[in-house]
C-alpha cells in the first residue's frame, strides 16, 4: 500500500510541478508551485550505493536511510549558500526529523575535520551529521554540479526530487511536503 501511495505521490507531484496540473495543485497543505526550484522527478532515479564517510570514520551508503523519506544535503565550508542554508536545514531536521524522515548532510570535495567542525559550531548546528564525501564520488555519482545540492530519496533510497542552490528549510510550505511524504 506505501508503495502505491509513494508511486502516486510521485505522479501527482511531478504533474504539478511541471505545470500540468489542475489549477490548485494543492496536496493536503502542500503546493509544489511554492517551491519552485525544487524539481520533482516522474521516475524516481536509482539509488547509489558509493560510499562515504561518517563522522565516527566509518564507510557507509545511503541505503543506511531506506525505511524512510531522507532529504540529502551536499555542501562544502567553503559554500557561502551553504552557511545560510544549514541552520534551516538543523530547523528542519528539529521539527520533522523522526523514523519518517532524516535530513542528511554530506560535505564534498576537500572539507578538512576541524574545519567542518568550525563550521558547524560558528552557525550553532549541533544536530546534523559530519559525513564527508572527500573525492566527489558519490556527488558525482549522482550529478552534483555545483553546491549546495539537495536531494530528496524515497524510503527504497531513490531520488524523487532535486533542489539546486539554497533554500530556506525551515518554513511552513516545507514542512506541509514532508507532511505529504510521510503520511
Amino acid at each position: 500500500m506505501r508503495k502505491l501511495k509513494s508511486a502516486l505521490l510521485y505522479t501527482a507531484l511531478a504533474i504539478v510541478a511541471n505545470g500540468a496540473a489542475a489549477e490548485s495543485g494543492d496536496m493536503g497543505g502542500f503546493n509544489p508551485a511554492d517551491l519552485p526550484k525544487l524539481v520533482w522527478h516522474a521516475e524516481p532515479f536509482a539509488p547509489s550505493d558509493v560510499p562515504f564517510v561518517t563522522e565516527d570514520g566509518a564507510e557507509i551508503t545511503l541505503a543506511e536511510y531506506n525505511g524512510k523519506f531522507t532529504l540529502v544535503n551536499f555542501w562544502a565550508t567553503w559554500c557561502v549558500p551553504c552557511r545560510t542554508e544549514m541552520p534551516s536545514l538543523s530547523a528542519l531536521q528539529t521539527e520533522m526529523g523522526g523514523d519518517e524522515f532524516e535530513v542528511v548532510t554530506i560535505a564534498t570535495g576537500r572539507n578538512p575535520r576541524p574545519a567542518i567542525d568550525r563550521f558547524f559550531d560558528e552557525i550553532s548546528v549541533t544536530n546534523l551529521p559530519k559525513h564527508i564525501d572527500n573525492n566527489m564520488r558519490l556527488a558525482r555519482s549522482m550529478r552534483v554540479m555545483g553546491l549546495p545540492v539537495t536531494v530528496i530519496l524515497d524510503p527504497e533510497g531513490r531520488e524523487i526530487a532535486r533542489l539546486t542552490g539554497e533554500e530556506h528549510w525551515d518554513q511552513e510550505v516545507v514542512y506541509n511536503m514532508v507532511r505529504s511524504l510521510t503520511e
